[in-house]
């Protein structure tokens, strides 16, 4: 219903000794990893946002999108339009505002679709025990609704956000700090992500990762990166865990 199917042939490639399914804890990045999005309300929300609050146009055309965090988005297109700093250091808590609004305003028309294999990944590792949570560039607001909409929810019990931290590997911190809360200060806390950049957040954190090749990088791009584990999806790891039983 809320699935997408993926056209690439499975490949699996785990790194000796670890146990992908055997963490304490996992967090899993939104965009590219649980869903992706058919609408571009979340995309749009940056431009016409900020142009509200502030008067000024915003371009996005070389701005890295995926595995960026919103708030550190927002400054590279200010950078890259020439836009004085102390704009966005006065009006950056009205913008975020106004982006978590105009979402909310259209949740009822985003359309997000489910990743292949993410339903059943998350109730098998939450039958296995694991405390789940999210750790994603998006705002908060805009991330929960997301994960609502796309009806998730009630798998994830916390999550770490791009509110207070344009540095991924910042707010990957913070969500893993939320994580052994839950689980145990010894637990272990594994990050679940399609870029390049959730891998080197996740190891800046001494954090193992699963990457999926549902985004925009291929399973040979993620793989340079040297991840704990890379699938081409979330379904054919499981599936392949499930043949080795």
């Amino acid at each position: 219903m809320l699935t997408t199917p993926t056209t690439q042939p499975d490949r699996i490639a785990i790194k000796h000794g670890f146990a992908w399914d055997a963490q304490a804890a996992y967090l899993f990045d939104i965009d590219g990893t649980l869903i992706r999005s058919r609408d571009r309300i979340h995309f749009n929300s940056f431009a016409t946002s900020f142009k509200r609050v502030t008067g000024f146009e915003l371009s996005f055309a070389g701005v890295q999108l995926a595995g960026n965090t919103d708030t550190a988005i927002l400054r590279e297109a200010c950078e890259q339009a020439g836009i004085p700093a102390k704009v966005m250091e006065e009006r950056t808590e009205a913008v975020l505002e106004a982006m978590r609004r105009a979402v909310a305003d259209q949740r009822g028309q985003l359309e997000p679709i489910r990743m292949p294999g993410v339903e059943e990944v998350l109730r098998y590792l939450v039958g296995k025990g694991a405390c789940l949570g999210v750790a994603s560039g998006n705002l908060e607001a805009i991330g929960w609704i997301k994960i609502e909409q796309a009806r998730l929810r009630e798998w994830f019990k916390f999550g770490g956000f791009s509110d207070h931290f344009s540095v991924r590997s910042e707010l990957i911190a913070q969500a893993a700090a939320k994580a052994r809360e839950m689980a145990g200060a010894n637990a272990t806390v594994c990050v679940v992500g399609d870029t390049p950049r959730d891998i080197e957040a996740a190891h800046a954190n001494s954090l193992p990762v699963i990457a999926v090749a549902t985004g925009h990088f291929s399973f040979d791009d993620l793989s340079q990166h040297r991840p704990e584990a890379c699938a081409t999806s979330l379904a054919a790891l499981l599936a392949h865990t499930k043949v080795d039983q």
